[in-house]
C-alpha cells in the first residue's frame, strides 16, 4: 500500500506544480483535447511517450503494445488511429520503437513465454522477411538493434495499408506516418527516415 500511496502523492505534487505556473491548465484541458500527433509505442514501462518527447497532457494521443506491433485485426488500435485520425485530426502518425525491445528479444530468440508468442509471431513474421539482411549481421547486439528498426518500418507500412490511412489520403488530408526509435542507451529518440504521406510512397517503400 505505500507504494500505491506514493503513486498518489507524486500525483498531487505534480498537479500542483502545473497549476502553479498555470492557474486554469486542467480546466481548459478538460474542455477539449487537440493532440497534433498519436503515437504508437512499445508497451515497455521505460519508454514513457509524452514524457520523453517533452510534450504536456493534450498535445499527443498515444497507442502502447507490447514491440509497437500494428496488425489489421487488433481492433483495439484500429480503433484509436480511427478516432486519432477521422475525429482528432491529427497531422502525424509516429510509430516508435527501441533498442532492447523484450518482445522483439523473443521473437529473435523463439521463446516460449505462453499468450504473448501468439502476438510476438507479428515479430517473426518481419524476421523472415529480412532474413537475408538480418544474416549478414554478425554481432548479435547489432543484429537485435537492426530487428528492432526493421520491426518498426514494417509496422509504419502496416499503418500506411489501413483503411483509416489509406481513406484520409484518398479525401486529401493531410497525414504523415514515421518510425522512429528510441535508445535507452542515451534517451535520445531518432528518426528511420520511412516517412510516408500518400499511397504512392507507400507503394514506392
Amino acid at each position: 500500500m505505500k507504494d500505491l500511496k506514493r503513486l498518489l502523492d507524486q500525483n498531487r505534487a505534480w498537479a500542483e506544480n502545473i497549476k502553479a505556473s498555470d492557474p486554469d491548465f486542467f480546466l481548459t484541458l478538460a474542455k477539449q483535447q487537440s493532440p497534433r500527433f498519436l503515437w504508437i509505442g512499445c508497451a515497455d514501462s521505460r519508454v514513457p511517450a509524452t514524457q520523453l518527447a517533452g510534450m504536456m497532457p493534450g498535445e499527443m494521443f498515444v497507442h502502447r503494445n507490447v514491440a509497437n506491433v500494428v496488425v489489421h485485426t487488433d481492433f483495439n488500435c484500429l480503433s484509436v488511429m480511427q478516432y486519432a485520425v477521422d475525429v482528432l485530426k491529427v497531422d502525424h502518425i509516429i510509430v516508435c520503437g527501441h533498442h532492447g525491445c523484450g518482445g522483439v528479444k523473443a521473437a529473435m530468440d523463439n521463446l516460449q513465454l505462453g499468450l504473448i508468442d501468439n502476438w510476438l509471431r507479428h515479430v517473426q513474421d518481419v524476421i523472415d522477411a529480412h532474413q537475408d539482411t538480418l544474416s549478414k549481421i554478425d554481432d548479435e547486439d547489432e543484429r537485435f538493434d537492426r530487428l528492432c528498426e526493421l520491426n518498426v518500418i514494417e509496422q509504419v507500412r502496416s499503418v500506411g495499408r489501413t483503411t483509416i490511412v489509406q481513406s484520409a489520403w484518398h479525401r486529401g488530408q493531410e497525414l504523415v506516418v514515421h518510425g522512429w526509435i528510441y535508445d535507452l542507451q542515451d534517451g535520445l529518440l531518432r528518426d528511420l527516415g520511412v516517412s510516408l504521406d500518400n499511397a504512392k510512397a507507400l507503394a514506392a517503400g
